[in-house]
Parts: C-alpha cells; sequence; structure tokens
C-alpha cells in the first residue's frame, strides 16, 4: 500500500480514535482464504444483489487524517483519478445487464478533487441511479456551489452527499483531521442544510463512548449550527467502528453466522462493489469492498460480471467492520 505524506493539515499526533489496548494481529491470522488459523472453514459471502456499486474517485485528498484507511492525502495518487469515461463504462454495464441498482457511491479521496468528478455524477444522475456523494464538505466541494445547486433543481432528493463529522466536537474531529478542518467543515454542511439538499453525515466511533450519548450529543451540534440532520436516524447519521489492520480481531468461520445470529446477507460484499483505478494499471478494476482497494484476494476482474462471485472474507476488516461492527458504507 501505497504511505500516506503529511500536509500541513495533518494532525499533529496520534489518531483520537486508535482501538483501546489494542493486540496485534496474531501470527497465521488472515492468510488462507478458504480456512482460518485453526482450520476452520472461513466464511465466505455472495453477492445477492447489486444494490450499490461506488466508484472511487481517486486517493488525492484536500486533507491528510492520521488515521484514512484509504491513505488518502494531498499527495498520495495510488487510486488515480477515475474518468467520467470509465464510469461510463460501467454504467453502460449495468443497463445492458438489466440489473437494477439503486445508487452509485462516490468516495475518495476527497471526490470533488476529481475534475471529471461532475461529469460521472451529472450521468449517474441522468441514468436514473440514486447518488450518494462522500465528501469533507470543504473548499473542494464549496468551488462547485453552482453546479451542485443545478444538479439539485433538477434531481432532487435523489442526490445525497454524506459529511465527514469525525466526532460532535471541534477537538477530537481536528485531532483526526487536522487543524483548521473544523468550521470549514461545519460551513460547507450549513450551505447544503440552507439550500435544501438531502444530506448526512458520518462520524467514528470513539473508545468508551455510549452511542446512545454520541447520537444525543450530535443532534445538540445540528440542532446548534441549524443543520437539518436527523442524529437518530441511523441512514442520516453513520457512526462507523474503528478500523486497524495491524489490530488482532476474530477470524469470521461459517458457525459464525448461527453462533452470532448473523446472515451473509447482512454484510456489505452482498449487496455492493467498488471500482478503483490503481496506478500504473491500464484499467479501472472491481473490488469487492470498499474498505479494501488494495488488499489481495479481493480483486474481482475488470467487469461487474466478473465480480459477482462470492467474497472470501479473509480480512481484519471482514470481521471488526463488517460481521462484528454490522456497519456498510451505504445508508
Amino acid at each position: 500500500m501505497a504511505t500516506r505524506s503529511k500536509s500541513r493539515n495533518a494532525p499533529a499526533g496520534p489518531s483520537p480514535f486508535a482501538i483501546a489496548d489494542k493486540q496485534p494481529l496474531k501470527r497465521g491470522k488472515f492468510a488462507d482464504p478458504d480456512v482460518t488459523a485453526d482450520g476452520s472453514q472461513r466464511a465466505t459471502v455472495a453477492l445477492d444483489h447489486l444494490d450499490t456499486l461506488w466508484l472511487n474517485t481517486g486517493t488525492l485528498c484536500n486533507l491528510a487524517c492520521a488515521s484514512c484507511y484509504i491513505e488518502s492525502s494531498p499527495t498520495n495518487d495510488a487510486l488515480v483519478y477515475l474518468t467520467a469515461e470509465e464510469a461510463a463504462r460501467f454504467y453502460d454495464e449495468i443497463a445492458a445487464s438489466g440489473r437494477t441498482v439503486r445508487e452509485i457511491g462516490f468516495t475518495g479521496g476527497e471526490p470533488f478533487m476529481n475534475p471529471h468528478f461532475l461529469a460521472m455524477l451529472e450521468d449517474a444522475l441522468e441514468r436514473g441511479h440514486e447518488a450518494l456523494v462522500l465528501t469533507n464538505a470543504m473548499k473542494p466541494m464549496r468551488r462547485h456551489e453552482e453546479a451542485l445547486l443545478a444538479l439539485k433543481e433538477r434531481f432532487g432528493g435523489k442526490l445525497t452527499l454524506r459529511v465527514s463529522i469525525d466526532h460532535h466536537t471541534p477537538q477530537v474531529h481536528e485531532g483526526e483531521r487536522g487543524p483548521n478542518s473544523w468550521q470549514p467543515m461545519i460551513d460547507g454542511l450549513q450551505w447544503l442544510s440552507a439550500e435544501g439538499f438531502s444530506i448526512a453525515a458520518a462520524g467514528r466511533s470513539l473508545a468508551g463512548e455510549d452511542m446512545a450519548a454520541a447520537r444525543t450529543a450530535y443532534a445538540a451540534l445540528f440542532g446548534r449550527e441549524g443543520i437539518a440532520i436527523d442524529a437518530g436516524d441511523p441512514a442520516r447519521l453513520v457512526l462507523f467502528p474503528e478500523m486497524d489492520e495491524s489490530a488482532d480481531a476474530p477470524e469470521i468461520t461459517t458457525a459464525c453466522w448461527g453462533i452470532l445470529g448473523k446472515s451473509p446477507a447482512d454484510v456489505m460484499c452482498s449487496n455492493s462493489r467498488m471500482v478503483v483505478h490503481r496506478k500504473g494499471e491500464e484499467h479501472a478494476r472491481v473490488v469487492a469492498c470498499t474498505l479494501l482497494p488494495y488488499a489481495d484476494g479481493f480483486d474481482l476482474g475488470e467487469t461487474l460480471a466478473e465480480a459477482d462471485r462470492e467474497v472470501s472474507l479473509n480480512h481484519p476488516h471482514c470481521a471488526r467492520f463488517c460481521v462484528l461492527g454490522g456497519a456498510s458504507c451505504s445508508a
């Protein structure tokens, strides 16, 4: 994986979201796609239906967060800018296949830094898909206010912008995202709210913080700042569990579904895929998961048809974020 270069906006110290009492990943875990370290059959997840197709617009970002899972920064182009033509190839494949793909999700990096982004966003909306854009709502987004207003006028609530607010306090948020990152984000979110956009927010679970208390604190923040987000609605305020692939995590076996009372259909690789264009590769490709653009074993091919196959849950993120954390990048 490419290393992250720090910018002048980068946090000065470690992430406030570091996993408490972290134990290093035990040797032998997540080594074999078929069996776990103790010889049990590893769980797999089939693509039940493609509800969300994510497009990673590239890893370049105006921020360099302390613990960005994809290592986005102002200098990291490990995932190069996706072009509108590349996006259209996948839209065309969806149309030709007869699939009903409800949503096209856009993530980065910061999508608004990609010069092709507005064209691929408009194309997705014109083809009848809903669009979900993950953004930090800072200067790159604000440069495109006129274009966004035009899209809202045409497509209304089919366009949703989800803004990253790592915590309901400026201190913790800036501890992750760097100094002077709080107020520009709040300003951008207030603009989106005042203009009537469909908006959401994404936060992160702080060790030891009760989830109900966190939602109450976010609700107070939104009320103070005049931001129209219902903090009690998990689709409008998403609180993600922490991820650290170097931390120990349990392996998920086929027996775990019954033990945990869960189903493969609960995991996001049962209903989503992500398109990435890795630097040095000729074509954009499809990966199983938004969290694993670089990991061996999660590259599924150049087309959605090739990517319609089972995914082995052979990574710590599969356990910590998806199965045990119950999280999904889609609403």
